[in-house]
């Protein structure tokens, strides 16, 4: 490792697997700088045929801009951030792409904090590895994995997210099995797997873990993270973090057996049960679960539970979370509203 470099950390997997217990975590070692993410990667690659040559000026000022302000607006905030959108521009002279853009806004944040390492919690960014790497940008990553069923279960029960089990199991099983191929592509000395369960059962060994694998020194303020600032200000911005102002939760695995239909998890089984067999869960049906296959009328059926069920997560959602969240979708909403063809008129 060299002294001088921000050293990127990306932690991978899905959501709803104590992504955020593990950042605040990290977030109290000196050595790391772990903010709440914005989603830089998964919000604006989709975005990028919008600006258009970003070898014109305007058009990178114009994402550099629009990129910084998302950032700013995030609903946790990033305690004393600055960005100064023309150093930015300087800096990124030769690398006038959305990969270096959000390395460089990363780096300099923790570059601020006086860290050597900046850790994103985007785990949507495990889908972004290759382009990460063709770009120079090469972290250390953090594969970090709970039973598919609880993060179901748990999805079932907040406003962003799939919600039909179905759905659920297939963005599990592509979440998961994706970083397992990094994994196994870049071997033990660039990525760690950290189970949720393991995490929250003997934290302070798995955290010694992640310790060594970085080279820093595990330092037991770690689980002290539910004191900290960063804690208190993300429970306050949505109810489904409300948990970090905790200590660990050492029983919260296993709910699904009492709290997810034997037909969901049938269903989540039959998608995914080769990846839970992957990743040491056991499969409660086996070879039942194996043999199931959907029609097309089933898989009809599954889409239109599943787009209902997430409207009525939306329409049923706390308001604070929605007002929290409603900064960054005007944003979005300008953004795509600015490059919406204006129609012809006689």
């Amino acid at each position: 490792m060299t002294k001088d470099k921000i050293i990127p950390i990306q932690l991978i997997g899905t959501q709803r697997s104590g992504s955020n217990l593990l950042r605040l975590m990290l977030n109290q070692l000196t050595e790391i700088t772990a903010p709440h993410p914005p989603h830089i990667l998964k919000t604006f690659v989709p975005l990028m045929d919008r600006y258009g040559d970003l070898s014109i000026n305007v058009n990178f000022q114009n994402l550099i801009n629009d990129v910084c302000k998302f950032v700013e607006l995030n609903p946790v905030k990033w305690n004393d951030l600055s960005l100064d959108r023309d150093l930015i521009f300087d800096q990124l002279q030769h690398s006038r792409n959305i990969y270096s853009l959000f390395e460089h806004i990363y780096a300099r944040y923790a570059s601020s904090k006086g860290s050597r390492f900046w850790c994103c919690k985007s785990l949507t960014n495990v889908h972004f590895a290759e382009e990460l790497h063709s770009h120079g940008i090469k972290p250390y990553y953090i594969h970090l994995y709970r039973d598919g069923r609880d993060v179901a279960l748990s999805f079932k029960k907040i406003m962003v997210g799939e919600k039909h089990t179905y759905h659920q199991a297939k963005s599990w099983k592509r979440d998961q099995d994706q970083a397992l191929a990094i994994g196994e592509k870049l071997g033990s000395e660039r990525v760690i797997r950290v189970a949720y369960e393991d995490l929250i059962t003997n934290p302070e060994a798995q955290l010694s873990r992640i310790c060594a694998f970085l080279q820093i020194q595990f330092r037991p303020q770690a689980l002290d993270y539910f004191l900290s600032r960063d804690s208190q200000e993300t429970a306050l911005s949505g109810k489904m973090w409300q948990n970090v102002t905790k200590p660990v939760l050492r029983g919260n695995m296993c709910k699904y057996l009492k709290e997810l239909p034997r037909e969901d998890v049938l269903i989540f089984e039959a998608v995914a049960g080769t990846t839970l067999d992957r990743l040491g869960y056991p499969l409660h049906y086996g070879d039942t679960a194996r043999a199931v296959t959907f029609s097309e009328v089933d898989l009809i059926n599954f889409d239109r539970e599943n787009e209902f069920l997430k409207k009525r997560a939306v329409e049923h959602s706390d308001a604070l979370d929605i007002a929290k969240r409603m900064p960054q979708e005007q944003l979005l909403s300008r953004i795509k509203l600015a490059f919406e063809p204006v129609p012809l008129t006689d």
